[in-house]
């Protein structure tokens, strides 16, 4: 599946009652998955793992679909030659450290 299909799917399932919930806490929904993920990425629980790895993606479907975005052309306009700011692929940009914050469990 593409991921323009995809999108089309979350949006037959879900697009009628996410217009009603609206762009705001629609994203506020998305966010929370964000940060099922980020708690599954850090317990490494594999199934975890995938599962809210495909919520975060179709909620971000759905925020795409509420804005009028097609995520797979504009991943493809932004991504499809390679990094955005350099040009390469892989990427040759220079990294910035990483912020500083509590470190991952293990």
């Amino acid at each position: 599946m593409r991921i323009s299909e995809f999108q089309k799917k979350i949006e037959e399932m879900y697009f009628a009652k996410d217009s009603r919930r609206g762009p705001h806490a629609t994203f506020c929904w998305f966010a929370e998955e964000v940060g099922e993920l980020s708690r599954a990425l850090r317990k490494g629980d594999d199934a975890n793992r995938r599962e809210e790895f495909a919520d975060v993606l179709a909620w971000l479907s759905t925020l795409a679909s509420l804005h009028g975005v097609d995520l797979e052309a504009v991943a493809v306009e932004r991504y499809g030659k390679g990094c955005p700011r350099c040009g390469g692929t892989p990427c040759g940009c220079v990294e910035k450290p990483a912020p500083a914050g509590p470190s991952p469990a293990k």
